[in-house]
């Protein structure tokens, strides 16, 4: 386990290094626990729990209290990692000083130590805001979940020139904002290059090739464990899904026919005075 926590420094210095960094959702305790003692650099609580743990279509169902709830509990499981929460639909777009009392809130209630902003150039007002209050801020550009209506569906971005042109604009605008990490999300491997080249900020690929300095899943695709067809650029680790399943077949089917509890899952009998 790592003993030296992450910050936001060293994750620049690892850019620097080109020493890969390795991203992660969690939701909850244990999680949060098994993440840290793998070593994971940063652990984001994302409102991608909408979608994987509390059965939404979408993420924009997702509170500010949602999130601090989430936070909380990944953080108290926390010793190394740096936790990162997303910052909900319309919880920063608002005005600044609604977006800065909302990160406040998350840093305070959750235990956050930085939060994530989806958007271009368009939010850099929010980010320096924050930024300029103590609190780090991770940018977040290509495939943005909260405006997915806008965008269509959940499509890859970047296929045109003057897409990828607009998104090399936004990362230099977030960098200049103060932001200090940047998300790539769904686009094609030569735009997740070119933006990584453009910027002294780490960036973070998800479905953004392998140039990108780290790499981020969300936790339940990699491990297999959601009744949702993941998208292409997943990568799945485990099938939870099918172990989880088995196991508690296997426990129902003791309980009916009594082979549960066995000696061993019971207490000693009563000592007789």
């Amino acid at each position: 386990m790592r003993m030296n926590k992450m910050r936001t420094l060293r994750l620049k210095k690892m850019k620097t290094e080109n020493c890969k960094i390795v991203m992660l959702t969690a939701y909850d305790y244990f999680t949060a626990r098994v993440l840290d003692e793998a070593e994971v650099d940063i652990v984001l609580v994302g409102d991608s729990v909408g979608m994987v743990q509390l059965g939404f279509s979408d993420t924009l169902r997702v509170t500010l209290d949602m999130i601090i709830h989430h936070t909380a509990a990944v953080s108290r499981g926390i010793k190394s990692a740096l936790v990162v929460a997303d910052m909900p639909f319309m919880t920063y777009k608002i005005n600044e000083d609604e977006a800065l009392r909302n990160a406040a809130r998350l840093v305070q209630e959750g235990g956050a130590e930085a939060v994530k902003l989806e958007g271009g150039a368009e939010i850099v007002r929010f980010v320096s805001r924050i930024v300029n209050a103590g609190i780090p801020v991770m940018g977040h550009i290509g495939l943005v979940p909260q405006s997915v209506h806008q965008l269509g569906g959940y499509r890859v971005q970047g296929k045109q020139e003057e897409d990828v042109e607009r998104m090399l604009k936004d990362a230099q605008a977030l960098e200049d904002a103060g932001a200090f990490c940047l998300v790539i999300e769904a686009v094609p491997p030569e735009a997740g290059r070119r933006i990584t080249e453009s910027v002294g900020i780490p960036t973070i690929g998800i479905g953004a090739g392998p140039d990108c300095d780290g790499q981020v899943l969300v936790i339940n695709d990699l491990l297999g464990s959601t009744h949702q067809k993941p998208p292409s650029f997943v990568k799945q680790y485990a099938d939870l899904r099918i172990v989880t399943q088995n196991a508690v077949e296997s426990f129902v089917k003791d309980v009916r026919n009594g082979a549960f509890p066995e000696k061993e899952q019971c207490y000693p009998s009563i000592k007789e005075k």
